[in-house]
């Protein structure tokens, strides 16, 4: 009968544990700089599709608004890839 053995992930020593979680920190900042880039693509297209003074700069104003929902998909799924991978190589 064969023995099954059990994967248990080696314990870390605080080194590579800090490392992880800087990894980590990392990642949620750069999520964040996305976030950051989606609401001001988001303000600047209200801003400029609102105000009368910017007529001729409309088409601008909905490009950005269409990009800024592209923009934070980019972000969410960054995040998520990434987390995912940092699990799956650190047994996290």
């Amino acid at each position: 009968m064969d023995k099954k053995e059990t994967s248990i992930p080696p314990t870390l020593i605080t080194r590579d544990w800090l490392a992880i979680e800087r990894t980590k920190l990392a990642n949620e900042r750069t999520f964040l700089a996305y976030f950051r880039t989606f609401m001001v693509f988001l303000g600047t297209g209200l801003t400029i599709i609102k105000m009368h003074m910017f007529v001729k700069m409309e088409w601008f104003g909905i490009v950005l608004l269409i990009m800024a929902p592209i923009i934070l998909a980019i972000g969410i799924y960054r995040l998520i890839r990434v987390r995912n991978i940092i699990r799956e190589h650190y047994n996290v």
